[in-house]
Order: structure tokens, then C-alpha cells, then sequence
């Protein structure tokens, strides 16, 4: 039997992020890159077997760089013609209150994630861009969109509504839709799997330049830190997370500051890029062993937020037995784990120095036996989770 394949597509404002991926075996078959969309010089990085080939010539537009992807599949491998594609998965970060899971690309879906814009400026555009080139380029392949906030849609209410005036807030939409609800769904399906249990007390904590944590009873978030928008929650790479709303009102009656301004600050100049001039927590890291005061504020600003967000969520679900870090900082910085699961000992957290220093692709137990809870590294795949996604409406 002929494997078949999904094409996942992730289309950003000035990139293209692909995998062909096959979600019987969970292998990806070829995956790469299309970056500096409509600078004087593009770059593609198309892997397949081990190899890495890349073009540098100018991409005017999504449209030429994914019609480049797909001359680099044909000429490189593996040949899309005969890689048995079912159908292409695209990411999407906004669904808003209208879907719940994945949707088949019709005009009509397209047209309300248009709708959704205003929930999500900084990403939805760039998706529908992507959206639009794959249906001309691949018409004849069913394409699904997969949404980031989808997991989330059945927040309790007491979770979802925030304390804003109703009429306002139904008016225009504003709750906590979440976001990274692909990777949030995927880790804690695969961790009730691994451990045998599907009424688990578990918090995620997906740790990137991006980061946010939820809290999942059985197969159902019940809580996460991401709001209205991806701004809210942790401290991230260039994201404040939580501040008080006031500080808009501040910066603009004092500061003279612009509402465009303050979303810039907010979004792309604060977190630890704001307090340490570097948003790499590898940087961070390494500024911190030097001695840079900045730097070791900034990671216990860190660290104090995650230790809220694990106490209050546990608080939450009455309980935890599982916590999870993922995403390229929970996957990879040994240290900042150390570090919160110390802060977590009155918890009962115990956990192996050696498993915890250990790196790997596969998922690792750190926590030692005498644990009260189980901690877990394990490796998100959220392209593997659209593609999966996206077969079920096949």
C-alpha cells in the first residue's frame, strides 16, 4: 500500500514554512523554507534526505515562492506527482469563536478567516496569502485550514470570559481564544498515551521565542495564558505577556506615545528582548554567566512567572500529575528547567539531574520515581498534528 502524504504549509508576512509529512508513520519526507519574501534577496532551504539544497534569488511574492517549492520538489525530490498527497494542512493561527477543529478550505471559510483579521493582524493575513497561492497552484488537492485557537474553543466560561463589560466584550468579540493549541493538544494527547491515563491533571508549558502554558483535564483545556491575543501570558522573546491594561493609557497620556507604537513595543520590543537587549535565551544565558545583572533579573522575571502560572493552574484542576515542557526552549534548556522545578519542589517535584542534562529527540522522563509528579521533555511536532488534522475531514 501506497504511503500517503500531507503537504502542511505555514505562511507567515515574509516566509513559508513547508513539510510533507506522512502521518501514518508520523516521518517527514521533506521540509524547508522560504524566507526574506519581497527583499532584494530571498533565500529557499529545501531538506530531503539528509541533504540540503538552497536557491538565493529574489521572492516577490508567496505566489513565486511557493510555485519555487514546488519546481524544488520535482527537482529534488520527493516528486509531489507521485508522493500520493491527500491533501495540504495549512496552519492558521485565528478561528475565533467559529471553529472548533479543522475546516476544508471553501470560499465561505476563507471568507471568515478574512473576518477574523482584526483578532489576529500579525498572522491571519499572511495565512490567507498562502491559502490563496496553494488553491491555485495545487487546485486539484483538498486544502485544510487547522487553527491554533481550536483546542481552546470549549474553555469554561469562567475561563474564557474576561471581567470586561458584556455588551462590549460580545460585541466585539473579546475572550481568551488562546494560541500554540496544535502543539498544547498534540503534547498532551501523546503524554496521556505514554503514561496510560486519559483523566490527567496535566499543565503544558510550550516554551519558545513564543511561549505559553495550559492546563488540560482528560482531552480538555480548561486554562491557558494566551488571551484575546498571543500577547498575554508568559514572559516571551520580544512580548511583555501580562501588564497592566493601564500602561497603554500611561504611555500614551505621558509618553505621547501611539496606540501602533505601544504594539510594537509590546509585541516585538519588550520580554526579554526588552529587558536584556537579547531575545535568544541561549544570549540570555551566556550574559547571565558573565555576570550581566540585567540578565539575571530578566531570567528570574522568567522563572517567577512560570512558577504563578504552574501554581495557579494547578489550583485550577485540583490537582497535577503531569507537567511538560516543549517547543525549543522547554525541549532544549536544561538549566531553566532545573531552575523551575526547584521552584516546584513544594509541589513534591523531584527530578534526575542526569535524565534532565541528557538531550534527545525522543521523549524523556526527568522526574525521578519518588516524583509526586511526572516531568516530561517532550519534542512538539505540530506539523504531524495538522497533518493528522487535516486527514480527518478526508
Amino acid at each position: 500500500m501506497t504511503s500517503r502524504t500531507v503537504l502542511v504549509i505555514n505562511s507567515g508576512s515574509s516566509s513559508i514554512k513547508y513539510q510533507l509529512v506522512d502521518p501514518d508513520s508520523g516521518a517527514a519526507l521533506a521540509s524547508g523554507l522560504v524566507e526574506r519574501i519581497g527583499d532584494v534577496q530571498g533565500a529557499i532551504i529545501h531538506k530531503v534526505d539528509d541533504a540540503k539544497h538552497v536557491v538565493e534569488e529574489p521572492v516577490p511574492d508567496h505566489g513565486f515562492g511557493l510555485s519555487e517549492v514546488l519546481r524544488l520538489f520535482d527537482e529534488h525530490g520527493p516528486r509531489l506527482s507521485e508522493a500520493n498527497i491527500v491533501a495540504v494542512g495549512h496552519r492558521v493561527v485565528q478561528g475565533g469563536r467559529f471553529f472548533n477543529g479543522p475546516a476544508l478550505l471553501t470560499d465561505e471559510v476563507v471568507a471568515t478567516i478574512e473576518e477574523l483579521v482584526p483578532l489576529g493582524p500579525l498572522h491571519n493575513p499572511a495565512h490567507l496569502k498562502g491559502i490563496e497561492v496553494a488553491r491555485t497552484l495545487m487546485s486539484d488537492i483538498p486544502q485544510v485550514a487547522v487553527f491554533d485557537t481550536a483546542f481552546f474553543q470549549d474553555l469554561p466560561e469562567e475561563a474564557a470570559r474576561y471581567g470586561l463589560n458584556r455588551e462590549v466584550a460580545d460585541r466585539y468579540s473579546i475572550r481568551r481564544y488562546g494560541a500554540h493549541g496544535t502543539s498544547h493538544q498534540y503534547v498532551s494527547g501523546e503524554i496521556s498515551k505514554r503514561l496510560g491515563r486519559d483523566d490527567l491533571k496535566q499543565i503544558v508549558l510550550h516554551l519558545g521565542n513564543g511561549a505559553s502554558v495550559s492546563a488540560v483535564v482528560g482531552a480538555h483545556a480548561v486554562e491557558t495564558s494566551m488571551g484575546l491575543t498571543p500577547l498575554e501570558g508568559l514572559v516571551m522573546g520580544g512580548r511583555t505577556g501580562d501588564i497592566d491594561p493601564a500602561a497603554v493609557f500611561h504611555l500614551v497620556r505621558v509618553g505621547g506615545m501611539s496606540i501602533d507604537e505601544i504594539d510594537h513595543l509590546f509585541n516585538r520590543e519588550s520580554g526579554m528582548k526588552g529587558l536584556t537587549g537579547e531575545s535568544d535565551m541561549r544570549e540570555v544565558t551566556r550574559m547571565m554567566d558573565e555576570g550581566n545583572q540585567d540578565a539575571i533579573d530578566a531570567m528570574n522575571i522568567y522563572l517567577h512567572r512560570l512558577t504563578k502560572y504552574v501554581g495557579a493552574y494547578t489550583a485550577v484542576m485540583g490537582g497535577l500529575d503531569a507537567l511538560t515542557f516543549t517547543a525549543g526552549i522547554g525541549e532544549n534548556d536544561a538549566r531553566l528547567r532545573a531552575a523551575l522545578c526547584e521552584r516546584l519542589a513544594y509541589l513534591g517535584v523531584t527530578i534526575d539531574a542526569e535524565a534532565n542534562a541528557r538531550r534527545s529527540d525522543e521523549p524523556v522522563t526527568i522526574s525521578t520515581p519518588e516524583s509526586s509528579i511526572v516531568v516530561t521533555v517532550l519534542p512538539t511536532n505540530e506539523e504531524l498534528a495538522i497533518a493528522r488534522q487535516a486527514l480527518t475531514l478526508i
